[in-house]
């Protein structure tokens, strides 16, 4: 019976985004697992979780109960279910996974019952200042055979250049909604028009407009035929979600913030959205992720992990595990990667020819270089792209 003999936070930034990877050692020579616990924003208090408090509930604990070691983390501090300990979970309840696969000698989508698919169809960002930046971009990926791309014309919110804001407002990321609403109309026509129906399109309005507004944003669009609108509204005013659903046919993406089952079931058994997109590592990790895939199925609710650039390799490879076995797997979300982080993260999801493959080594298949990955520190600072205002200077939803 193999035990738990130390669990330590790696902090790494090979491309520039702040990652933990939480790596559980056991008493068998050679034998570990890797978890992703990465939350970008707030990355020491999620390490002082996993050594200053984890750590030393786990030690000598049977590495084969997952389920129960799960919720002796979750429960442990009484107070529960705010991201940062859900992370510090996460990254141990994967790599018990990891190990769980070790021992079996099975990649772990294995253990959930196999493959449903071969490969993963995954979208990839296109975000540019101009509609002819954009064009080209979807260019450069169609090249590819990648035919879900998320567009978006300046990012979150739009272009945003000369606005009118009064003098000495506070500094901030300042977006301007009505004409953020135009222009993503206007860039809809003009790529559906130059490539008809032969891409599937996605946009991400991020929370970034009032409820009311994503309402008539998501009608206007219904006419372009989105693969799904993602993040129309915030978890704080899921009540619209409704309406919206009442109102169009758009399809809905929707949940990298959540946190806890109570905020996607109803959602999801009402049949108010079509895609889920958790964080995995948000809300705990593997364990939970599991439990939610199945809980939409009987829904018709289909699965789009969240999966950019602050998620990282361990848990892009937990993301596809899992979506080659979920029978109701929708999409995967892809930002793509250096190869300097293939070098860190040795046996990382690779991308041919318009899908995502993985290896079938026993585990979630990863590895990690820790020597190299120390020679790439992370650096804590203040989160500025956060910090989004209106033109008046008001604080709003990032």
């Amino acid at each position: 019976m193999p035990i738990i003999t130390n669990v330590k936070a790696i902090l790494t930034a090979p491309d520039g985004i702040n990652l933990i990877v939480v790596k559980v050692e056991t008493d068998q020579k050679g034998l570990y697992g890797l978890g992703c616990a990465t939350f970008a924003y707030r990355e020491l208090a999620v390490k002082s979780v996993i050594e200053d408090y984890l750590k030393p509930l786990l030690i000598n604990r049977d590495v084969h109960k997952i389920e129960d070691i799960w919720h002796l983390m979750y429960n442990n501090a009484y107070w529960r279910n705010d991201a940062i300990s859900n992370n510090a979970i996460s990254g141990v309840d994967m790599a018990l996974w990891d190990i769980k696969g070790k021992i079996a000698g099975l990649p772990v989508y294995e253990l959930l019952g196999g493959k449903s698919r071969e490969a993963i169809p995954y979208y990839r960002h296109v975000n540019g200042q101009s509609i002819d930046e954009i064009i080209q971009k979807i260019d450069e990926l169609r090249k590819q055979n990648i035919k879900h791309i998320r567009i978006q014309w300046g990012l979150y919110g739009g272009i945003t250049k000369d606005l009118h804001i009064p003098p000495h407002s506070e500094k901030g990321v300042y977006i301007h909604p009505s004409r953020y609403i135009t222009d993503t109309i206007h860039m809809f026509g003009k790529v559906r028009k130059h490539y008809g129906d032969d891409l599937e399109l996605i946009h991400d309005i991020h929370e970034r407009l009032a409820p009311i507004d994503a309402i008539y944003l998501a009608k206007q669009l219904e006419k372009y035929r989105l693969f799904f609108l993602e993040d129309p509204l915030s978890p704080e005013q899921l009540e619209w979600m409704k309406t919206l659903r009442a109102q169009c046919a758009t399809p809905i993406g929707i949940g990298e913030l959540f946190n806890h089952p109570k905020d996607w079931e109803t959602l999801i058994k009402d049949r108010l959205i079509d895609f889920i997109r958790i964080h995995i590592s948000q809300i705990g990790g593997f364990t939970p992720a599991i439990k939610l895939a199945h809980f939409a199925e009987q829904f018709g609710v289909r699965t789009a992990w969240h999966g950019p650039g602050d998620v990282s390799p361990v848990g892009h490879a937990a993301n596809v595990h899992l979506s080659l076995n979920s029978h109701n797997f929708g999409i995967l979300e892809w930002g793509g990667f250096s190869d300097t982080m293939y070098q860190v993260f040795p046996g990382m999801p690779y991308e041919k020819d318009g899908f995502l493959y993985t290896n079938s080594n026993p585990g979630f298949g990863i590895d990690i270089n820790e020597a190299l990955a120390a020679q790439y520190p992370i650096k804590t600072r203040v989160t500025e792209w956060t910090q989004t205002r209106l033109p008046d200077g008001t604080l709003v939803n990032p």
